[in-house]
């Protein structure tokens, strides 16, 4: 049994009750954690959600840093109702054109966006935009989708694509930032979803076949598969990266640009 098709109507209320039950969420938190932990993010800041969806990374990350204030924004008026509804600080713009000034903010997450945005340069785009209103300095934690097996070409129907750590490298070095990690994690659960995705292929043909699963029971799978990724999330803190994982985390700094 599955969860609703994702960019469904039901899709953000979904997510919010995955993301709170999920073993992938929890040790993906915590492998974004050691990263920011890494950046070492000052005691006060300002934090911008490049794609907040229904709002959860805004409520995760202000129990991480508590004194800092956090910004949300989306093109989903559904996600943005479910986390206004939690009381989040939220509005509704693309990621293409920032409606903030230039060096607005102290850190900038973006969890799986970039795979989303339009084919002809929109990731490019995203980051020159992120980058434009992050301070010198600021920290730019990425996290999107890694090509794995099977190969996923690009998919224009969807808007939907999926990087090598070459080619998530090069977009975000271009845009004004240097990057300190960079590393691919997820390879228990890439596995797991090869069978899937070939089902669906069959079924449906080439193409994006995402979607989300049911919400899981935490027993000790749950914690076993929990402490797995936790434990690729420490590789990738220490300058690691898997040969194999269908997830990339990047932790980046904006360059100082010139005048």
């Amino acid at each position: 049994m599955t969860g609703p098709m994702i960019f469904a109507p039901e899709y953000y209320t979904h997510l919010a009750t995955l993301e709170a039950a999920s073993w992938w969420n929890a040790g993906m938190r915590t492998a974004a954690r050691r990263l920011l932990r890494l950046a070492g993010m000052p005691a006060q800041g300002t934090l911008l959600d490049l794609g907040c969806g229904s709002g959860q990374t805004l409520a995760w990350f202000r129990g991480e840093f508590p004194d800092w204030r956090t910004v949300g924004f989306d093109l989903s008026r559904e996600g943005l109702h479910v986390a206004r509804m939690a009381g989040e600080a939220v509005c509704e713009a693309s990621a293409l054109a920032l409606p903030f000034p230039d060096h607005t903010f102290d850190a900038t997450i973006t969890f799986d966006v970039l795979q989303h945005l339009p084919l002809d340069g929109g990731d490019a785009t995203a980051l020159r935009e992120a980058r434009r209103v992050l301070k010198p300095g600021g920290v730019l934690l990425v996290r999107t989708n890694a090509q794995s097996i099977p190969h996923t070409p690009p998919d224009p129907g969807y808007d939907f694509r999926k990087y090598t750590s070459r080619e998530l490298r090069a977009v975000v070095e271009l845009a004004g930032f240097e990057i300190s990690r960079l590393g691919r994690l997820n390879a228990l659960l890439g596995p797991a979803e090869i069978p899937r995705e070939l089902r669906a292929r069959r079924a449906a043909g080439a193409g994006y076949h995402g979607h989300l699963g049911h919400v899981p029971t935490p027993g000790w799978s749950w914690h076993l598969k929990r402490g797995w990724l936790e434990l690729e999330g420490a590789l990738v803190s220490r300058g690691w990266s898997l040969p194999l994982g269908r997830t990339l985390l990047a932790l980046a700094r904006a360059r100082e640009m010139p005048t």
